[in-house]
């Protein structure tokens, strides 16, 4: 769990990032209080927003995909902002990345359809029509062959089974073609750890839609 104060108006870190060691098991209030480390780390008094890898609805989080379960239902927002007294706002963390991109990345001025897609321990997506967000796509849970993409694609897949790039670009490749299809969007952005290595696995890929790394 990573946090750092941040200009919102020019999207520049402030500090260097702070890191905690999450919590096992990482329940809502072992998260909430290594959150709340976080901000007291800095010494902020200002909002804080907090990125989840959970479906947000109104600061509850609906799904569990990737952290504990016992975090469906809960109101994320109160738990965070009575953990670090401060304002909080919640989103997808594919969202937050994504929202950077299209403000200072990757996606800055661009219009029509932009999907960012983030290859990590699972597969987030975001999805912008003219600059705008359609929040909680979760993309990454559709069935490819029979199976869930992420379980195929994602970056941590690739590293369990030792897959080559090759082999991995091919499977990312199936998968961004079964988005084009759905979507014909104009651009995907890649983010996520697997963003840091490009150019092993993006010069392989087919999709017909122009293929960018994110920038940030």
């Amino acid at each position: 769990i990573k946090g750092a104060p941040v200009d919102t108006r020019s999207g520049k870190m402030l500090a260097d990032r702070y890191r905690i060691v999450t919590p096992h098991p990482a329940t809502p209030t072992a998260v909430a209080d290594t959150v709340g480390d976080v901000v007291r780390h800095f010494g902020w008094k200002g909002p804080v927003g907090c990125a989840m890898p959970a479906v947000v609805q109104q600061g509850r989080l609906r799904t569990a995909a990737n952290i504990s379960k016992r975090w469906l239902g809960v109101n994320a927002v109160e738990r965070f902002r009575a953990a670090t007294r401060c304002a909080v706002t919640v989103i997808n963390d594919a969202d937050a990345a994504g929202y950077a991109e299209m403000h200072f990345g990757a996606g800055r001025g661009k219009t029509g359809l932009v999907i960012m897609v983030t290859l990590g321990t699972g597969i987030g997506t975001a999805l912008f029509i003219n600059g705008h967000l359609v929040p909680n796509t979760e993309l990454g849970h559709i069935e490819i062959d029979g199976r869930e993409a992420e379980k195929r694609a994602a970056e941590s897949v690739r590293i369990e089974k030792g897959l080559s790039w090759k082999k991995w670009a091919k499977r990312v490749d199936t998968y961004l073609l079964a988005l084009h299809r759905y979507f014909w969007p104009d651009l995907f952005i890649i983010g996520g750890g697997a963003s840091k290595k490009q150019e092993r696995f993006l010069p392989r890929l087919t999709v017909p839609t122009p293929v960018v790394p994110a920038k940030l």
